[in-house]
């Protein structure tokens, strides 16, 4: 399989990020790397070679980002308002300038797919929930929905937008997004098994507020013995691609 880079530049960061692409057609899936994470990661870590059958098919085409979790998430160092602030920065880039890329190099004009592991997962999450009318499907693999967490118990109205534990349960009932959510693909998939202990626990809390407000979602826990790892995430994505795209 032919693998397609480049190097984005984008004017709200002022900075440039790698991009690598995968397939030919099909539905266009923004991949989000796990915690500080690459382009090439999701390549290096096997997940690629899982879509495989789907991308020779005709069926998805990837396009895969660098995080920017060492500016926000991971920028432990920073004020919490300033790695927030970055943290809009970088959400303005994807949906105002890395949209209309995938956009015009694929000709696809409907909802696009997300999908990503562990932080990864937040980030698919967190963008399908903010931005309901770009992308109508997602695949998260062991997320943990709760910024506040993230944020070491901080909380402003940007972490609020960035943590669906709270944006989800403080939504308004009737909220146009909700029948958005609801005519969208959404796919939440955890192990019950090592290092999946906060993961569980907010998704818990998603589900609840979800079902508070007529949200459905797929959430998926599977066994005990399912941990948070990447040999486990091959599987279950190729699991859940088997029934997206069957």
């Amino acid at each position: 399989m032919t693998a397609r880079h480049t190097s984005f530049f984008s004017p709200v960061l002022n900075q440039s990020l790698d991009v690598m692409m995968y397939g030919q057609g099909g539905m266009p899936c923004l991949v989000f790397p796990s915690q500080n994470g690459k382009a090439g990661d999701y390549a290096g870590f096997g997940m690629v070679e899982v879509m495989r059958p789907w991308l020779d098919a005709g069926k998805l085409r990837l396009y895969c980002v660098d995080s920017l979790d060492e500016q926000t998430w991971s920028a432990y160092h920073q004020p919490p308002r300033e790695r927030m602030e970055r943290q809009e920065a970088w959400i303005r880039h994807l949906t105002q300038e890395f949209v209309p890329f995938i956009r015009r190099d694929s000709g696809f004009e409907g909802r696009l797919m997300t999908t990503g592991c562990s932080m990864g997962a937040f980030h698919a999450a967190n963008i399908i929930f903010r931005f309901p009318d770009l992308f109508g499907t997602a695949v998260a693999l062991s997320g943990a929905y709760d910024a506040s967490w993230l944020m070491y118990q901080y909380m402003d109205d940007l972490v609020y937008l960035n943590s669906p534990v709270h944006s989800i349960a403080g939504m308004p009932a009737g909220h146009p997004f909700i029948a958005r959510y609801n005519d969208s693909r959404i796919i939440l998939c955890c192990g019950q098994g090592a290092w999946e202990e906060e993961m569980l626990r907010s998704l818990s809390l998603l589900e609840e507020a979800m079902a508070r407000r007529g949200i459905r979602a797929w959430v998926d826990r599977w066994g005990y013995d399912v941990n948070h790892d990447w040999d486990w995430w091959r599987r279950q994505l190729a699991y859940y691609l088997g029934i997206l795209f069957p």
